[in-house]
């Protein structure tokens, strides 16, 4: 779209052509017409105006805009400018030897690999003529993200097998371990339902897109770090269980000591923790990791309290 400043006009209203040519810039581009220095900010912030999309986005809207003269009075920018219509010749590109097309986008209120695979069933579904290819190529952001969930899995069961073997090799039993790793999966009823509200309470819009909380990739480092806290709690658990049984204990009644003893410090440990994670729930960065530790320590803590001694008086009771 090419704006033609009808000169003789203009020159008639007293108006510039550097003034019709800020105006049109600054309602497309937006402008900074001055900058604000507070107190604590080492770099001034500066004041971008723009005018609101639906007064921009078409030439009836942006011809409309008045400009005042040096009479003082307002003349619409029609009257002044003429507006022409040219294509727009784009480069063909090539790579070996075919045309090809290079697509480009960003994402608002989704993750970029949500977006991809959503597309990328679309086309399952719904193929392009014979033809066309569509690669799915570059390093792009979506595919970071797969390559760091991945990997965060394969850390996170390398983790839950080298804490297994330690509790093998501590308890003399394949099968006490996996009593006391059932706390672990709990987390999952913690975290994904907790990031969940936490989108519908305090996830706040930018401009006219949504600005969700993601699970990210410091979230997986969360849930890591969750598991040998969750296991440590149904450690102390059946320690207190054994310890009791030892001393000549009914195993219901050293179960229920058990949870009423070790409460108070599992409570303790967790709540520190939630309440020294919460800080980190302001950086942009790692705050995925602090809501992963204070969901999934608020659900495990509890299940642990209630599951594990359930669980080990349903398997021992006949013992």
């Amino acid at each position: 779209i090419d704006f033609i400043i009808d000169k003789e006009k203009a020159a008639l209203h007293g108006i510039s052509t550097r003034q019709i040519t800020t105006t049109l810039q600054g309602m497309i581009q937006g402008m900074t017409p001055a900058h604000l220095h507070l107190p604590r900010e080492r770099n001034p912030l500066y004041i971008r105006m723009i005018m609101p999309r639906k007064h921009r986005s078409g030439i009836v809207a942006l011809t409309s805009v008045p400009l005042r003269s040096k009479t003082g009075s307002m003349v619409p920018l029609a009257e002044l400018v003429h507006v022409q219509i040219l294509p727009n010749q784009q480069p063909i590109y090539h790579k070996n030897l075919d045309r090809v097309v290079y697509v480009l986008a960003d994402t608002a209120g989704r993750a970029p690999a949500e977006a991809i695979l959503d597309m990328q069933k679309k086309l399952k579904n719904d193929p392009l003529p014979g033809g066309i290819q569509v690669n799915w190529a570059g390093e792009g952001e979506w595919k970071i993200t797969i390559r760091v969930f991945r990997d965060m899995g394969i850390a996170f069961a390398a983790a839950l097998t080298g804490l297994y073997i330690l509790l093998v090799i501590q308890s003399g039993s394949f099968f006490m371990p996996v009593l006391i790793m059932t706390a672990v999966p709990l987390t999952l009823l913690g975290i994904m339902p907790g990031f969940f509200v936490l989108n519908l309470v305090a996830a706040s819009p930018v401009g006219e897109f949504s600005n969700p909380i993601f699970f990210t990739a410091t979230s997986m480092i969360g849930m890591i770090a969750l598991g040998g806290i969750v296991i440590r709690n149904a450690l102390v658990l059946i320690e207190f269980i054994h310890y009791s049984l030892n001393q000549g204990m009914d195993l219901k009644e050293a179960i229920l000591q058990s949870g009423a003893i070790r409460m108070r410090p599992i409570l303790l440990t967790a709540t520190t923790t939630a309440i020294g994670a919460f800080p980190i729930t302001l950086d942009p960065v790692f705050s995925g990791l602090a809501w992963a530790l204070i969901f999934g320590l608020a659900a495990s803590t509890l299940f642990t309290l209630v599951l594990i001694p359930v669980a080990y008086y349903a398997v021992y009771h006949n013992s």
